[in-house]
């Protein structure tokens, strides 16, 4: 009975952990042009782009990263559970860079760690703000513009000052994006 019940234990430890791989985004080799290093205040998380899904996005977001448009940006909005958000030079959600992007809409979903394009109720008003997901979230599927996925420093994005769902996640004294750089161009 010992022995059937360690094969079943086994069986069942292997069983959870296909299912948890399954749910984890494919990680290609890290391609340095498509790989983004942001830094936080409590560590730095890297960023695999997605330009097989969202090309016009990831070229505008490199666009805007080259620009140092990010550099001290804060987390405005920070909704336990569920995002982060930043990207607007005015620091309350209502600024961009000036420049509308057309909806790159997939099928790839939205999961812990994938970040997608905020926007208005106009589906082609992205601009510069982007969130970036604590868990799932199926109901933003098809719905917002994926354009990335982070691969490692999740923790430092959880460690972001929150908001609450009851004041739409505003966050007083909110932390900054210390910078964002692609890693194709940082020199070691």
């Amino acid at each position: 009975m010992t022995k059937l019940f360690q094969r079943l234990f086994i069986l069942a430890l292997l069983a959870v952990g296909a299912s948890v791989h399954a749910q984890q985004p494919e990680v290609k080799a890290m391609d340095p042009e498509n790989t983004l290093i942001m830094t936080l205040p409590k560590g730095q998380v890297t960023i695999q782009l997605r330009p097989d899904v969202a090309p016009k996005h990831v070229e505008r977001i490199k666009q805007l990263v080259r620009d140092k448009f990010y550099d001290g940006l804060v987390f405005h909005r920070v909704i336990p559970g569920f995002m982060a958000q930043t990207g607007d030079p005015q620091g309350n959600g209502t600024g961009g860079s000036g420049q509308k992007l057309n909806a790159e809409f997939s099928s790839t979903p939205f999961i812990r760690g994938t970040l997608g394009m905020a926007r208005t109720s106009d589906p082609n008003s992205a601009d510069s703000q982007f969130f970036i997901c604590f868990d799932e979230a199926p109901h933003l599927n098809g719905q917002y513009t994926v354009w990335g996925q982070v691969t490692s420093g999740m923790e430092f994005v959880d460690a972001l000052k929150a908001g609450t769902a009851a004041n739409n996640g505003a966050v007083s004294d909110p932390d900054k994006i210390i910078s964002v750089r692609i890693a194709a161009d940082v020199k070691n």
